[in-house]
Protein backbone atom coordinates (compact mmCIF):
# COMPACT_ATOMS: atom_id res chain seq x y z
CA UNK A 1 0.00 0.00 0.00
CA UNK A 2 2.55 2.80 0.81
CA UNK A 3 4.45 1.52 -2.74
CA UNK A 4 1.57 2.71 -4.31
CA UNK A 5 0.66 5.82 -2.49
CA UNK A 6 4.72 6.79 -3.28
CA UNK A 7 3.61 5.74 -6.96
CA UNK A 8 0.27 7.48 -7.20
CA UNK A 9 0.55 11.39 -5.28
CA UNK A 10 -2.46 12.29 -6.89
CA UNK A 11 -3.67 10.06 -3.79
CA UNK A 12 -4.99 12.16 -0.82
CA UNK A 13 -7.17 9.84 1.37
CA UNK A 14 -6.59 5.81 2.52
CA UNK A 15 -10.36 4.30 3.09
CA UNK A 16 -9.93 0.99 5.93
CA UNK A 17 -13.22 -0.82 5.07
CA UNK A 18 -14.60 -4.05 5.09
CA UNK A 19 -16.04 -5.70 6.81
CA UNK A 20 -15.28 -4.18 9.53
CA UNK A 21 -12.03 -3.03 10.56
CA UNK A 22 -12.57 -2.20 14.10
CA UNK A 23 -13.45 -5.90 14.71
CA UNK A 24 -9.34 -5.96 14.57
CA UNK A 25 -7.52 -5.45 17.68
CA UNK A 26 -5.73 -2.12 18.30
CA UNK A 27 -2.66 -4.13 18.08
CA UNK A 28 -2.94 -5.32 14.70
CA UNK A 29 -4.58 -2.63 13.09
CA UNK A 30 -2.09 -0.04 14.58
CA UNK A 31 0.50 -1.91 12.17
CA UNK A 32 -1.26 -0.41 9.45
CA UNK A 33 -1.84 3.03 10.09
CA UNK A 34 1.91 3.04 11.68
CA UNK A 35 3.16 1.77 8.11
CA UNK A 36 1.81 4.68 6.35
CA UNK A 37 2.23 7.65 9.04
CA UNK A 38 5.89 6.07 9.28
CA UNK A 39 6.36 6.27 5.45
CA UNK A 40 5.83 10.62 5.85
CA UNK A 41 3.83 10.60 2.44
CA UNK A 42 3.24 14.03 1.76
CA UNK A 43 0.40 13.10 -0.40
CA UNK A 44 -1.60 11.27 2.43
CA UNK A 45 -3.67 14.27 4.27
CA UNK A 46 -6.93 11.93 5.18
CA UNK A 47 -6.95 8.39 6.98
CA UNK A 48 -10.50 6.84 7.19
CA UNK A 49 -12.25 4.27 8.77
CA UNK A 50 -15.31 3.43 8.11
CA UNK A 51 -16.99 1.35 10.80
CA UNK A 52 -20.21 0.21 12.71
CA UNK A 53 -18.68 -0.54 16.00
CA UNK A 54 -20.41 2.45 17.56
CA UNK A 55 -23.82 1.39 17.20
CA UNK A 56 -23.52 -1.74 17.40
CA UNK A 57 -20.28 -2.63 20.18
CA UNK A 58 -19.96 1.09 21.73
CA UNK A 59 -17.48 -1.07 24.35
CA UNK A 60 -15.05 -1.08 21.32
CA UNK A 61 -13.77 2.15 22.74
CA UNK A 62 -14.99 2.26 26.43
CA UNK A 63 -14.32 -1.17 28.18
CA UNK A 64 -12.79 -4.08 25.84
CA UNK A 65 -9.16 -4.57 26.46
CA UNK A 66 -7.73 -2.59 23.82
CA UNK A 67 -10.41 0.05 24.08
CA UNK A 68 -7.39 2.69 25.38
CA UNK A 69 -5.00 1.25 22.88
CA UNK A 70 -7.49 2.31 20.25
CA UNK A 71 -7.92 5.69 21.36
CA UNK A 72 -4.18 5.97 21.42
CA UNK A 73 -3.53 4.88 18.10
CA UNK A 74 -6.57 7.52 16.82
CA UNK A 75 -4.32 10.20 18.67
CA UNK A 76 -1.37 8.87 17.46
CA UNK A 77 -2.64 9.64 13.59
CA UNK A 78 -4.11 13.04 14.57
CA UNK A 79 -0.82 14.64 16.64
CA UNK A 80 1.24 13.34 13.10
CA UNK A 81 -1.09 15.60 11.21
CA UNK A 82 -2.92 13.97 9.02
CA UNK A 83 -6.69 13.86 9.35
CA UNK A 84 -8.69 11.24 10.69
CA UNK A 85 -12.18 10.67 9.81
CA UNK A 86 -14.48 7.93 11.45
CA UNK A 87 -16.80 7.17 8.88
CA UNK A 88 -19.79 6.09 11.67
CA UNK A 89 -22.96 3.80 10.38
CA UNK A 90 -25.95 4.35 11.99
CA UNK A 91 -29.03 2.77 10.87
CA UNK A 92 -31.60 4.18 13.12
CA UNK A 93 -32.32 7.11 15.68
CA UNK A 94 -33.04 4.61 18.15
CA UNK A 95 -29.06 3.64 17.97
CA UNK A 96 -28.01 6.99 19.46
CA UNK A 97 -29.98 6.85 22.36
CA UNK A 98 -27.70 4.47 24.63
CA UNK A 99 -25.23 5.93 27.36
CA UNK A 100 -22.63 3.34 25.74
CA UNK A 101 -22.77 4.99 22.40
CA UNK A 102 -22.64 8.85 23.70
CA UNK A 103 -19.52 8.03 25.74
CA UNK A 104 -18.15 6.00 22.76
CA UNK A 105 -18.70 9.10 20.37
CA UNK A 106 -17.44 11.79 23.28
CA UNK A 107 -14.47 9.65 24.06
CA UNK A 108 -13.59 9.19 20.10
CA UNK A 109 -13.81 13.02 19.29
CA UNK A 110 -11.71 13.75 22.68
CA UNK A 111 -8.50 12.26 20.29
CA UNK A 112 -8.87 14.40 17.87
CA UNK A 113 -10.51 12.67 15.46
CA UNK A 114 -13.73 13.38 13.16
CA UNK A 115 -16.89 11.58 13.35
CA UNK A 116 -19.16 11.32 9.92
CA UNK A 117 -22.14 9.78 9.77
CA UNK A 118 -23.82 7.71 6.84
CA UNK A 119 -26.52 5.26 6.77
CA UNK A 120 -28.12 3.02 3.64
CA UNK A 121 -32.02 3.91 3.45
CA UNK A 122 -33.82 0.52 4.11
CA UNK A 123 -37.26 -0.03 3.56
CA UNK A 124 -38.99 -1.57 6.65
CA UNK A 125 -36.11 -0.25 9.06
CA UNK A 126 -35.90 3.35 8.21
CA UNK A 127 -37.87 5.21 5.51
CA UNK A 128 -39.42 7.33 7.54
CA UNK A 129 -38.82 11.46 6.72
CA UNK A 130 -39.06 12.41 10.19
CA UNK A 131 -36.98 9.96 11.82
CA UNK A 132 -34.11 10.85 9.37
CA UNK A 133 -34.21 14.40 10.35
CA UNK A 134 -34.25 13.63 14.23
CA UNK A 135 -31.54 11.38 13.45
CA UNK A 136 -29.61 14.05 11.49
CA UNK A 137 -30.43 16.38 14.51
CA UNK A 138 -29.35 14.26 17.01
CA UNK A 139 -26.18 13.30 15.49
CA UNK A 140 -24.92 16.91 15.16
CA UNK A 141 -26.04 17.93 19.42
CA UNK A 142 -23.55 14.87 19.45
CA UNK A 143 -20.89 16.50 18.08
CA UNK A 144 -21.24 14.31 14.63
CA UNK A 145 -21.13 15.23 10.78
CA UNK A 146 -24.19 13.84 8.96
CA UNK A 147 -22.62 12.72 5.94
CA UNK A 148 -24.34 10.48 3.56
CA UNK A 149 -27.77 8.90 3.21
CA UNK A 150 -27.03 5.62 1.11
CA UNK A 151 -28.79 3.80 -1.94
CA UNK A 152 -28.64 0.02 -0.94
CA UNK A 153 -26.55 -1.94 -2.82
CA UNK A 154 -27.62 -4.12 -6.14
CA UNK A 155 -26.48 -7.48 -3.65
CA UNK A 156 -27.81 -9.63 -0.95
CA UNK A 157 -31.33 -8.68 -0.08
CA UNK A 158 -32.09 -5.75 -1.89
CA UNK A 159 -35.52 -7.16 -3.12
CA UNK A 160 -36.45 -6.72 0.67
CA UNK A 161 -34.54 -3.62 1.97
CA UNK A 162 -35.16 -1.50 -1.27
CA UNK A 163 -36.46 1.67 -2.23
CA UNK A 164 -37.34 3.06 -5.17
CA UNK A 165 -35.16 6.30 -5.99
CA UNK A 166 -38.17 8.61 -6.34
CA UNK A 167 -38.98 7.84 -2.92
CA UNK A 168 -35.53 7.91 -1.75
CA UNK A 169 -35.37 11.39 -2.82
CA UNK A 170 -38.52 12.31 -1.50
CA UNK A 171 -37.60 11.39 1.67
CA UNK A 172 -34.41 13.06 1.60
CA UNK A 173 -35.57 16.12 0.32
CA UNK A 174 -38.55 16.22 2.84
CA UNK A 175 -35.87 15.07 5.82
CA UNK A 176 -33.81 18.18 4.65
CA UNK A 177 -36.17 20.62 4.77
CA UNK A 178 -36.47 19.86 8.39
CA UNK A 179 -32.96 20.70 9.89
CA UNK A 180 -30.86 23.94 10.27
CA UNK A 181 -27.54 24.38 8.07
CA UNK A 182 -25.72 22.16 11.02
CA UNK A 183 -27.03 19.11 9.28
CA UNK A 184 -27.23 19.87 5.98
CA UNK A 185 -23.74 18.63 5.40
CA UNK A 186 -25.31 15.45 3.94
CA UNK A 187 -25.57 14.26 0.37
CA UNK A 188 -28.20 11.75 -0.86
CA UNK A 189 -29.30 9.36 -1.53
CA UNK A 190 -26.37 7.95 -2.87
CA UNK A 191 -25.48 4.96 -4.96
CA UNK A 192 -21.90 3.36 -5.28
CA UNK A 193 -22.75 2.03 -9.27
CA UNK A 194 -20.12 1.00 -11.56
CA UNK A 195 -19.69 4.54 -12.89
CA UNK A 196 -19.10 5.84 -9.50
CA UNK A 197 -20.87 7.37 -6.94
CA UNK A 198 -24.26 8.04 -8.42
CA UNK A 199 -26.43 11.36 -6.75
CA UNK A 200 -30.38 11.26 -7.47
CA UNK A 201 -30.70 15.24 -7.07
CA UNK A 202 -34.43 14.97 -8.14
CA UNK A 203 -37.73 14.15 -10.49
CA UNK A 204 -38.06 17.73 -12.75
CA UNK A 205 -39.64 18.27 -16.41
CA UNK A 206 -38.09 18.85 -19.52
CA UNK A 207 -40.28 19.40 -22.72
CA UNK A 208 -42.97 18.16 -21.03
CA UNK A 209 -41.44 14.70 -20.16
CA UNK A 210 -40.88 13.51 -16.31
CA UNK A 211 -37.36 13.07 -15.53
CA UNK A 212 -34.58 12.05 -12.98
CA UNK A 213 -31.93 14.27 -12.89
CA UNK A 214 -28.71 12.65 -11.26
CA UNK A 215 -24.93 13.17 -11.73
CA UNK A 216 -21.98 11.85 -9.93
CA UNK A 217 -20.42 12.68 -6.77
CA UNK A 218 -17.11 11.18 -7.55
CA UNK A 219 -16.49 8.92 -10.88
CA UNK A 220 -13.79 6.50 -12.28
CA UNK A 221 -13.14 9.49 -14.47
CA UNK A 222 -13.03 13.08 -12.73
CA UNK A 223 -14.39 14.78 -15.92
CA UNK A 224 -17.60 13.02 -15.29
CA UNK A 225 -18.46 14.57 -11.56
CA UNK A 226 -20.56 17.17 -10.81
CA UNK A 227 -22.43 16.68 -14.87
CA UNK A 228 -26.32 16.47 -14.64
CA UNK A 229 -27.80 13.61 -16.49
CA UNK A 230 -31.42 12.42 -17.04
CA UNK A 231 -33.27 8.91 -16.62
CA UNK A 232 -36.85 8.14 -17.72
CA UNK A 233 -39.33 9.01 -15.19
CA UNK A 234 -39.33 4.97 -13.51
CA UNK A 235 -41.02 5.23 -9.87
CA UNK A 236 -39.92 0.91 -9.42
CA UNK A 237 -36.25 1.77 -10.51
CA UNK A 238 -34.17 1.06 -7.35
CA UNK A 239 -30.91 0.78 -8.45
CA UNK A 240 -29.07 2.86 -11.41
CA UNK A 241 -29.12 -0.70 -13.84
CA UNK A 242 -33.09 0.23 -13.69
CA UNK A 243 -32.87 3.51 -15.00
CA UNK A 244 -32.92 4.16 -18.81
CA UNK A 245 -31.52 7.56 -20.75
CA UNK A 246 -34.16 9.84 -20.72
CA UNK A 247 -34.23 11.36 -24.46
CA UNK A 248 -32.99 7.89 -25.79
CA UNK A 249 -29.09 6.68 -26.28
CA UNK A 250 -26.91 6.56 -23.87
CA UNK A 251 -26.07 8.09 -20.67
CA UNK A 252 -22.80 10.08 -21.40
CA UNK A 253 -20.66 8.13 -19.36
CA UNK A 254 -21.30 4.48 -20.84
CA UNK A 255 -18.82 4.82 -24.19
CA UNK A 256 -15.75 5.70 -21.63
CA UNK A 257 -16.70 3.24 -19.09
CA UNK A 258 -17.22 0.41 -21.87
CA UNK A 259 -14.26 1.36 -23.39
CA UNK A 260 -12.33 1.20 -20.05
CA UNK A 261 -13.09 -2.14 -19.44
CA UNK A 262 -12.38 -3.35 -22.64
CA UNK A 263 -8.87 -2.04 -21.91
CA UNK A 264 -8.48 -3.54 -18.28
CA UNK A 265 -10.01 -6.89 -19.64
Amino acid sequence: LVQYLKEHPEISDVLFTGGDPMIMKASMFSVYTDALLDAKLPNLKTIRIGTKAISYWPYKFLTDSDADETLKNFEKIVESGTHLAIMAHFNHLVELSTDPIKEAVKRIRKTGAEIRTQSPLLAHINDDTDMWAKMWQKQVSLGCIPYYMFVVRDTGAQHYFGVPLVKAEKIFRDAFRQVSGLARTVRGPSMSATPGKVHVLGVSEINGQKVIVLQLLQGRESEWVGVPFFAKYDENAIWLDDLKPAFGGKFFFEDDLKAKYTKTN
